[in-house]
Protein backbone atom coordinates (compact mmCIF):
# COMPACT_ATOMS: atom_id res chain seq x y z
CA UNK A 1 0.00 0.00 0.00
CA UNK A 2 1.46 3.43 -0.96
CA UNK A 3 2.38 5.87 1.72
CA UNK A 4 0.18 8.94 2.09
CA UNK A 5 0.91 12.65 2.37
CA UNK A 6 -1.64 15.29 3.35
CA UNK A 7 -1.41 18.90 2.24
CA UNK A 8 -3.57 21.27 4.29
CA UNK A 9 -4.35 24.98 3.86
CA UNK A 10 -7.22 27.37 4.39
CA UNK A 11 -8.40 27.37 0.75
CA UNK A 12 -7.68 24.94 -2.07
CA UNK A 13 -6.67 27.67 -4.52
CA UNK A 14 -3.51 28.07 -2.46
CA UNK A 15 -2.30 24.71 -3.77
CA UNK A 16 -3.17 25.43 -7.39
CA UNK A 17 -1.32 28.74 -7.21
CA UNK A 18 1.80 27.61 -5.38
CA UNK A 19 2.31 23.90 -4.72
CA UNK A 20 1.39 21.74 -7.71
CA UNK A 21 5.05 20.96 -8.60
CA UNK A 22 5.64 19.49 -5.14
CA UNK A 23 2.39 17.52 -5.10
CA UNK A 24 3.41 16.16 -8.49
CA UNK A 25 6.78 15.14 -7.04
CA UNK A 26 5.12 13.07 -4.31
CA UNK A 27 2.84 11.39 -6.85
CA UNK A 28 5.86 10.53 -8.99
CA UNK A 29 7.49 8.90 -5.96
CA UNK A 30 4.47 6.58 -5.74
CA UNK A 31 2.84 8.36 -2.81
CA UNK A 32 -0.88 8.89 -2.39
CA UNK A 33 -1.54 12.65 -2.26
CA UNK A 34 -4.43 14.02 -0.21
CA UNK A 35 -5.57 17.63 0.18
CA UNK A 36 -7.69 19.20 2.94
CA UNK A 37 -8.87 22.78 2.42
CA UNK A 38 -11.99 24.82 1.86
CA UNK A 39 -13.27 24.64 -1.71
CA UNK A 40 -14.22 22.24 -4.50
CA UNK A 41 -11.48 23.04 -7.02
CA UNK A 42 -10.12 20.16 -9.06
CA UNK A 43 -6.41 19.68 -8.44
CA UNK A 44 -4.12 17.43 -10.50
CA UNK A 45 -1.93 14.80 -8.84
CA UNK A 46 -4.43 14.51 -5.96
CA UNK A 47 -5.88 11.12 -5.07
CA UNK A 48 -8.28 12.30 -2.35
CA UNK A 49 -9.59 15.80 -1.67
CA UNK A 50 -11.48 16.90 1.43
CA UNK A 51 -13.55 20.08 1.49
CA UNK A 52 -12.99 21.38 5.02
CA UNK A 53 -14.78 24.59 6.16
CA UNK A 54 -11.61 26.35 7.32
CA UNK A 55 -12.09 30.11 7.74
CA UNK A 56 -9.36 32.76 7.63
CA UNK A 57 -10.61 34.41 10.80
CA UNK A 58 -9.72 32.44 13.95
CA UNK A 59 -12.99 33.58 15.54
CA UNK A 60 -15.33 31.79 13.12
CA UNK A 61 -17.21 28.87 14.67
CA UNK A 62 -16.81 26.86 11.45
CA UNK A 63 -13.17 26.36 12.40
CA UNK A 64 -14.21 24.10 15.28
CA UNK A 65 -16.15 21.92 12.83
CA UNK A 66 -13.15 22.00 10.49
CA UNK A 67 -10.89 20.88 13.35
CA UNK A 68 -13.14 17.93 14.21
CA UNK A 69 -13.40 16.83 10.59
CA UNK A 70 -9.68 17.23 10.03
CA UNK A 71 -8.86 15.22 13.17
CA UNK A 72 -11.06 12.38 11.93
CA UNK A 73 -9.45 12.42 8.48
CA UNK A 74 -5.91 12.40 9.90
CA UNK A 75 -6.57 9.61 12.39
CA UNK A 76 -8.28 7.49 9.74
CA UNK A 77 -5.68 7.80 6.98
CA UNK A 78 -2.48 7.35 9.02
CA UNK A 79 -0.43 9.79 6.97
CA UNK A 80 3.33 9.51 6.92
CA UNK A 81 3.73 13.25 6.27
CA UNK A 82 1.44 16.22 6.75
CA UNK A 83 2.52 19.51 5.20
CA UNK A 84 0.36 22.46 6.26
CA UNK A 85 0.26 26.02 5.00
CA UNK A 86 -1.45 29.36 5.75
CA UNK A 87 -2.11 30.60 9.30
CA UNK A 88 -5.40 28.80 10.01
CA UNK A 89 -4.52 25.74 7.95
CA UNK A 90 -1.33 25.49 9.97
CA UNK A 91 -3.10 25.95 13.31
CA UNK A 92 -5.85 23.41 12.73
CA UNK A 93 -3.68 20.78 11.06
CA UNK A 94 -1.08 20.80 13.81
CA UNK A 95 -3.68 20.59 16.54
CA UNK A 96 -5.56 17.84 14.72
CA UNK A 97 -2.36 15.83 14.13
CA UNK A 98 -1.23 15.57 17.76
CA UNK A 99 -2.31 11.95 18.17
CA UNK A 100 -0.97 11.01 14.73
CA UNK A 101 2.44 12.48 15.58
CA UNK A 102 2.68 10.20 18.59
CA UNK A 103 2.17 7.31 16.16
CA UNK A 104 4.91 8.44 13.77
CA UNK A 105 3.35 11.03 11.44
CA UNK A 106 5.75 13.87 10.64
CA UNK A 107 4.26 17.37 10.52
CA UNK A 108 5.82 20.10 8.38
CA UNK A 109 4.57 23.69 8.49
CA UNK A 110 5.54 26.43 6.05
CA UNK A 111 5.19 29.93 7.47
CA UNK A 112 4.53 32.12 4.44
CA UNK A 113 5.34 35.20 6.51
CA UNK A 114 4.75 35.56 10.23
CA UNK A 115 2.10 38.16 11.03
CA UNK A 116 4.42 39.34 13.79
CA UNK A 117 7.62 40.84 12.46
CA UNK A 118 9.80 43.90 12.69
CA UNK A 119 7.52 46.93 12.49
CA UNK A 120 4.29 44.94 12.85
CA UNK A 121 1.57 46.35 15.13
CA UNK A 122 1.68 45.30 18.78
CA UNK A 123 -1.69 43.56 18.38
CA UNK A 124 -0.08 41.19 15.85
CA UNK A 125 2.57 40.20 18.36
CA UNK A 126 -0.02 39.74 21.11
CA UNK A 127 -2.36 37.68 18.92
CA UNK A 128 -0.10 35.63 16.65
CA UNK A 129 3.25 35.25 18.39
CA UNK A 130 2.02 33.06 21.30
CA UNK A 131 0.08 30.85 18.87
CA UNK A 132 2.99 30.24 16.50
CA UNK A 133 5.48 29.75 19.32
CA UNK A 134 3.19 27.31 21.11
CA UNK A 135 2.31 25.31 18.01
CA UNK A 136 5.99 24.95 17.13
CA UNK A 137 6.04 22.20 19.78
CA UNK A 138 3.70 20.19 17.53
CA UNK A 139 5.89 20.72 14.46
CA UNK A 140 8.62 18.42 13.22
CA UNK A 141 9.92 20.92 10.67
CA UNK A 142 9.14 24.64 10.54
CA UNK A 143 9.92 26.08 7.12
CA UNK A 144 10.44 29.82 6.80
CA UNK A 145 10.68 31.58 3.44
CA UNK A 146 12.63 34.70 4.36
CA UNK A 147 15.71 35.36 6.45
CA UNK A 148 13.97 37.62 8.97
CA UNK A 149 11.42 34.95 9.91
CA UNK A 150 14.12 32.28 10.12
CA UNK A 151 16.22 34.40 12.45
CA UNK A 152 13.19 35.31 14.55
CA UNK A 153 12.15 31.68 15.03
CA UNK A 154 15.72 30.69 15.89
CA UNK A 155 16.33 33.63 18.22
CA UNK A 156 13.07 33.07 20.10
CA UNK A 157 13.81 29.35 20.30
CA UNK A 158 10.67 28.05 18.69
CA UNK A 159 10.51 24.41 19.76
CA UNK A 160 9.98 22.83 16.39
CA UNK A 161 12.30 19.83 16.02
CA UNK A 162 14.02 21.76 13.25
CA UNK A 163 13.76 25.11 11.49
CA UNK A 164 14.60 25.52 7.83
CA UNK A 165 14.88 28.42 5.41
CA UNK A 166 13.70 27.66 1.87
CA UNK A 167 13.80 30.27 -0.89
CA UNK A 168 10.05 30.81 -1.21
CA UNK A 169 7.65 28.62 -3.10
CA UNK A 170 9.41 28.79 -6.45
CA UNK A 171 8.92 30.96 -9.52
CA UNK A 172 8.56 29.35 -12.94
CA UNK A 173 11.50 30.86 -14.81
CA UNK A 174 10.48 29.01 -17.97
CA UNK A 175 7.12 30.76 -18.02
CA UNK A 176 8.28 34.11 -16.65
CA UNK A 177 11.31 35.30 -18.57
CA UNK A 178 12.89 38.28 -20.28
CA UNK A 179 11.58 39.06 -23.78
CA UNK A 180 13.22 40.98 -26.59
CA UNK A 181 12.32 44.64 -27.04
CA UNK A 182 10.43 43.95 -30.27
CA UNK A 183 8.43 41.23 -28.53
CA UNK A 184 7.61 43.65 -25.70
CA UNK A 185 6.26 46.14 -28.27
CA UNK A 186 4.18 43.42 -29.92
CA UNK A 187 2.71 42.38 -26.58
CA UNK A 188 1.81 45.98 -25.78
CA UNK A 189 -0.06 46.38 -29.04
CA UNK A 190 -1.75 43.00 -28.59
CA UNK A 191 -3.22 44.21 -25.31
CA UNK A 192 -4.26 47.57 -26.76
CA UNK A 193 -1.36 49.76 -25.64
CA UNK A 194 0.95 51.98 -27.65
CA UNK A 195 4.60 50.94 -28.07
CA UNK A 196 5.78 54.04 -26.21
CA UNK A 197 3.38 53.63 -23.28
CA UNK A 198 5.33 53.15 -20.06
CA UNK A 199 3.60 50.29 -18.25
CA UNK A 200 3.84 49.65 -14.51
CA UNK A 201 2.40 46.41 -13.15
CA UNK A 202 1.09 45.28 -9.77
CA UNK A 203 -0.93 42.12 -9.16
CA UNK A 204 -2.54 41.93 -5.73
CA UNK A 205 -5.86 41.68 -3.97
CA UNK A 206 -7.38 45.07 -3.26
CA UNK A 207 -7.19 45.17 0.53
CA UNK A 208 -5.71 47.32 3.27
CA UNK A 209 -2.40 45.48 3.37
CA UNK A 210 -1.74 45.72 -0.38
CA UNK A 211 -2.17 49.50 -0.11
CA UNK A 212 -2.86 50.35 -3.78
CA UNK A 213 -3.94 53.87 -2.74
CA UNK A 214 -0.27 54.67 -2.12
CA UNK A 215 0.54 53.89 -5.75
CA UNK A 216 -2.34 56.05 -6.97
CA UNK A 217 -1.25 59.06 -4.95
CA UNK A 218 2.31 58.70 -6.18
CA UNK A 219 1.17 58.35 -9.79
CA UNK A 220 -0.83 61.56 -9.44
CA UNK A 221 2.46 63.38 -8.84
CA UNK A 222 3.67 62.20 -12.27
CA UNK A 223 0.65 62.97 -14.42
CA UNK A 224 2.23 66.09 -15.94
CA UNK A 225 5.81 64.78 -16.25
CA UNK A 226 4.94 61.30 -17.53
CA UNK A 227 1.61 61.42 -19.38
CA UNK A 228 2.37 58.15 -21.18
CA UNK A 229 2.70 56.23 -17.88
CA UNK A 230 0.04 53.60 -17.22
CA UNK A 231 -0.49 51.72 -13.98
CA UNK A 232 -1.90 48.22 -14.51
CA UNK A 233 -3.57 46.80 -11.41
CA UNK A 234 -4.54 43.14 -11.62
CA UNK A 235 -6.74 41.59 -8.97
CA UNK A 236 -10.04 41.98 -7.17
CA UNK A 237 -10.97 42.72 -3.60
CA UNK A 238 -13.05 44.77 -1.16
CA UNK A 239 -11.19 48.05 -1.79
CA UNK A 240 -11.25 47.95 -5.58
CA UNK A 241 -14.16 50.38 -5.94
CA UNK A 242 -12.56 52.76 -3.45
CA UNK A 243 -9.41 52.77 -5.55
CA UNK A 244 -11.39 53.48 -8.71
CA UNK A 245 -13.03 56.43 -6.98
CA UNK A 246 -9.65 57.70 -5.76
CA UNK A 247 -8.20 57.52 -9.28
CA UNK A 248 -11.04 59.71 -10.52
CA UNK A 249 -10.62 62.10 -7.62
CA UNK A 250 -6.88 62.44 -8.34
CA UNK A 251 -7.48 63.04 -12.04
CA UNK A 252 -5.59 59.93 -13.18
CA UNK A 253 -8.45 57.63 -14.20
CA UNK A 254 -7.05 57.43 -17.73
CA UNK A 255 -3.64 56.41 -16.38
CA UNK A 256 -4.88 53.53 -14.21
CA UNK A 257 -6.23 50.31 -15.69
CA UNK A 258 -8.09 47.98 -13.35
CA UNK A 259 -7.65 44.57 -14.95
CA UNK A 260 -9.64 42.45 -12.50
CA UNK A 261 -8.76 38.83 -11.84
CA UNK A 262 -6.44 37.54 -14.56
CA UNK A 263 -5.17 34.14 -15.61
CA UNK A 264 -2.69 35.55 -18.16
CA UNK A 265 -0.18 37.14 -15.79
CA UNK A 266 2.67 35.41 -17.62
CA UNK A 267 1.78 37.44 -20.73
CA UNK A 268 1.11 40.71 -18.94
CA UNK A 269 4.31 40.99 -16.90
CA UNK A 270 6.85 40.71 -19.77
CA UNK A 271 5.20 43.53 -21.75
CA UNK A 272 5.58 45.95 -18.82
CA UNK A 273 8.51 48.27 -18.18
CA UNK A 274 8.70 48.11 -14.38
CA UNK A 275 6.90 46.42 -11.50
CA UNK A 276 5.64 48.32 -8.48
CA UNK A 277 4.48 47.02 -5.11
CA UNK A 278 2.91 48.91 -2.23
CA UNK A 279 2.09 46.31 0.43
CA UNK A 280 2.68 46.94 4.11
CA UNK A 281 3.55 43.30 4.93
CA UNK A 282 4.92 40.45 2.82
CA UNK A 283 6.52 37.08 3.46
CA UNK A 284 8.25 36.55 0.11
CA UNK A 285 6.05 37.90 -2.70
CA UNK A 286 5.67 35.80 -5.81
CA UNK A 287 4.61 38.79 -7.91
CA UNK A 288 8.00 40.42 -7.30
CA UNK A 289 9.89 37.25 -8.21
CA UNK A 290 7.87 36.91 -11.42
CA UNK A 291 8.73 40.50 -12.35
CA UNK A 292 12.40 39.89 -11.60
CA UNK A 293 12.38 36.79 -13.80
CA UNK A 294 11.01 38.94 -16.63
CA UNK A 295 13.86 41.42 -16.20
CA UNK A 296 11.78 44.24 -14.76
CA UNK A 297 13.13 46.80 -12.32
CA UNK A 298 11.06 46.83 -9.13
CA UNK A 299 10.03 49.86 -7.07
CA UNK A 300 8.55 48.60 -3.82
CA UNK A 301 7.65 49.61 -0.30
CA UNK A 302 9.88 48.76 2.62
CA UNK A 303 8.88 45.47 4.23
CA UNK A 304 10.68 42.24 5.07
CA UNK A 305 9.60 40.36 1.92
CA UNK A 306 10.55 43.16 -0.43
CA UNK A 307 13.86 43.73 1.36
CA UNK A 308 14.65 40.04 0.95
CA UNK A 309 14.37 40.34 -2.83
CA UNK A 310 15.27 43.94 -3.63
CA UNK A 311 18.47 45.69 -2.64
CA UNK A 312 17.94 49.44 -2.93
CA UNK A 313 19.62 50.98 -6.02
CA UNK A 314 21.09 47.56 -6.98
CA UNK A 315 18.18 45.65 -8.50
CA UNK A 316 15.40 48.12 -7.80
CA UNK A 317 14.30 50.62 -5.22
CA UNK A 318 12.87 50.37 -1.72
CA UNK A 319 10.84 53.28 -0.34
CA UNK A 320 8.88 53.91 2.82
CA UNK A 321 5.10 53.43 2.41
CA UNK A 322 4.78 57.04 3.57
CA UNK A 323 7.09 58.53 0.93
CA UNK A 324 4.82 59.15 -2.05
CA UNK A 325 7.17 61.73 -3.54
CA UNK A 326 10.17 59.40 -3.36
CA UNK A 327 8.22 56.62 -5.04
CA UNK A 328 7.27 59.04 -7.82
CA UNK A 329 10.91 60.11 -8.15
CA UNK A 330 12.14 56.52 -8.44
CA UNK A 331 9.52 55.72 -11.07
CA UNK A 332 10.50 58.83 -13.04
CA UNK A 333 14.16 57.76 -12.96
CA UNK A 334 13.15 54.47 -14.55
CA UNK A 335 10.99 56.21 -17.13
CA UNK A 336 13.81 58.51 -18.18
CA UNK A 337 16.56 55.90 -18.56
CA UNK A 338 16.26 52.75 -20.64
CA UNK A 339 19.89 52.01 -19.84
CA UNK A 340 19.06 51.98 -16.13
CA UNK A 341 16.08 49.69 -16.70
CA UNK A 342 18.15 47.25 -18.74
CA UNK A 343 20.98 47.19 -16.20
CA UNK A 344 18.62 46.53 -13.29
CA UNK A 345 16.66 44.02 -15.34
CA UNK A 346 19.71 41.84 -16.04
CA UNK A 347 20.61 41.99 -12.35
CA UNK A 348 17.14 40.73 -11.46
CA UNK A 349 17.24 37.87 -13.96
CA UNK A 350 20.46 36.67 -12.32
CA UNK A 351 19.28 37.17 -8.74
CA UNK A 352 15.99 35.35 -9.18
CA UNK A 353 17.65 32.05 -10.12
CA UNK A 354 17.92 30.91 -6.51
CA UNK A 355 14.14 31.36 -6.18
CA UNK A 356 13.29 29.19 -9.19
CA UNK A 357 11.01 26.17 -8.97
CA UNK A 358 14.01 23.95 -9.69
CA UNK A 359 16.03 25.39 -6.81
CA UNK A 360 13.16 25.50 -4.32
CA UNK A 361 12.09 22.02 -5.40
CA UNK A 362 15.56 20.69 -4.61
CA UNK A 363 15.47 22.32 -1.18
CA UNK A 364 12.01 20.95 -0.37
CA UNK A 365 12.80 17.51 -1.70
CA UNK A 366 15.82 17.35 0.57
CA UNK A 367 13.55 18.09 3.52
CA UNK A 368 10.86 15.67 2.41
CA UNK A 369 13.28 12.80 1.94
CA UNK A 370 14.27 13.07 5.60
CA UNK A 371 10.71 12.04 6.48
CA UNK A 372 9.91 9.59 3.70
CA UNK A 373 10.03 6.59 6.07
CA UNK A 374 7.77 6.63 9.12
CA UNK A 375 10.26 4.64 11.13
CA UNK A 376 13.16 6.93 10.24
CA UNK A 377 15.62 7.24 13.06
CA UNK A 378 14.75 10.35 15.05
CA UNK A 379 18.28 11.67 14.96
CA UNK A 380 18.33 11.43 11.18
CA UNK A 381 15.05 13.27 10.87
CA UNK A 382 16.46 16.44 12.37
CA UNK A 383 17.30 19.18 9.92
CA UNK A 384 21.02 19.28 9.29
CA UNK A 385 21.24 22.85 8.04
CA UNK A 386 19.29 25.86 6.86
CA UNK A 387 19.22 27.18 3.32
CA UNK A 388 20.36 30.76 3.71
Amino acid sequence: MPKKVLFCATVDYHFKAFHLPYMKWFAEQGWEVHVAASGNMHLPYVHEKYDIPIQRSPFKKQNFQAYKKLTSIINKNKYSIIHCHTPMGGVLARLAARKARRQGTKVIYTAHGFHFCKGAPLINWLAYYPIERGLASYTDCLITINTEDYNLAAKHRFKAKCIEHVHGIGVDTEQFKLVKEEDKRDLKMKFGYKPDDFLMFYAAEFNKNKNQQFLLRSLALLKDEAPNAKLLLAGKGPLMEDCKSLAIELGIADMVHFLGYRTDIASLVPMCDIAVASSLREGLPVNIMEAMACGLPVVATDNRGHRELIKDTINGYIVSPKEEELLATRILECIQSRTLREKIGIENVNRVKKYSIAQVGAELNNIYTQYMLRDVDETKSQCDSAYI
